[in-house]
């Protein structure tokens, strides 16, 4: 019975997720994570105790949208894309935008001999990307983060790259100097930007939602990222260069941003 109902709620928002439609019984759960409310040094306190300035730079916090003004309802921020059955902030740590930056960092597939290599069927080249599997959910994903207060975009796709797919916290003061000299080669060009906005994220509520920048980052002749041993840290579980390509499965709508790489890339999609 309980499963039904779910089910019965869950389709009821499918059809009514824009808030122009009048859904006078619309009374989602309001729900903020423990983990959220524990950490005011990342996540706002609630709507009540404090008055964040929606729409705009607050302080160090940037609370402006890609998508443009969101609307405000009762003091909280409504969901540019509308209903979620979820009230709150969820696991996220802002009210309304949650700023994240993707870092896509690819190279072509080559042989044994350091030739490319093509897909049988499309004929296209294989690219290659640097994958991280998500602790959280076990999902593998594009290595990301949140965009810390006051910090330059471009900035944050360096350093989330380095954390999470090269553990360079936990590396040796000569380790972290060869590292940054590497990916200070790589992320040095403006990079591909392959998205900008809203993205459809399992912690998106009503209240808070995930944006982000996604950065293309490729390493053309092999010689730079490439040579730099993957090793997993931060919020991943494990690291890996994995194939691009449209059977692989991926968190979130990072098989989206894959796609577009592959046909600015001309690559095997």
């Amino acid at each position: 019975m309980h499963s039904k109902s779910n089910n019965t709620r869950a389709s009821s928002v499918y059809n009514n997720v824009s808030w122009e439609t009048h859904w006078p019984d619309y009374n989602p759960v309001n729900y903020t994570a423990p983990s959220v409310l524990k950490n005011p040094d990342w996540a706002d306190p609630d709507i009540g105790s404090f008055s964040p300035r929606f729409n705009s730079l607050d302080g160090p916090v940037d609370r402006r949208s890609h998508e443009g003004d969101y609307s405000i309802q009762d003091g909280r921020p409504l969901n540019p894309r509308g209903r979620t059955g979820l009230n709150g902030r969820g696991l996220l740590g802002r009210w309304g935008p949650n700023h994240a930056a993707d870092p896509i960092v690819t190279r072509w597939k080559r042989d044994s001999s350091g030739k490319n290599v093509f897909h049988a069927v499309s004929k296209r080249p294989v690219l290659q990307f640097v994958s991280i599997k998500r602790k959280d959910c076990g999902e593998w994903a594009i290595p990301g983060g949140m965009v810390d207060p006051e910090e330059l975009v471009s900035l944050t796709l360096q350093r989330e790259f380095s954390e999470e797919a090269l553990n360079c916290l936990q590396a040796s003061l000569e380790e972290r100097k060869n590292i940054h000299e590497r990916i200070s080669k790589l992320f040095s060009s403006p990079g591909f930007q392959v998205y900008k906005g809203y993205v459809d994220d399992p912690r998106n509520t009503d209240n808070s939602w995930m944006e982000t920048v996604a950065v293309n980052f490729h390493d053309e002749t092999g010689d730079s990222v490439s040579e730099l041993p993957l090793e997993a840290g931060d919020d991943a579980g494990q690291v890996s260069w994995h194939d691009v390509d449209s059977s692989q499965p991926l968190y979130a709508s990072h098989s989206l941003f894959l796609q577009r790489v592959a046909e600015e890339r001309q690559a095997h999609w």
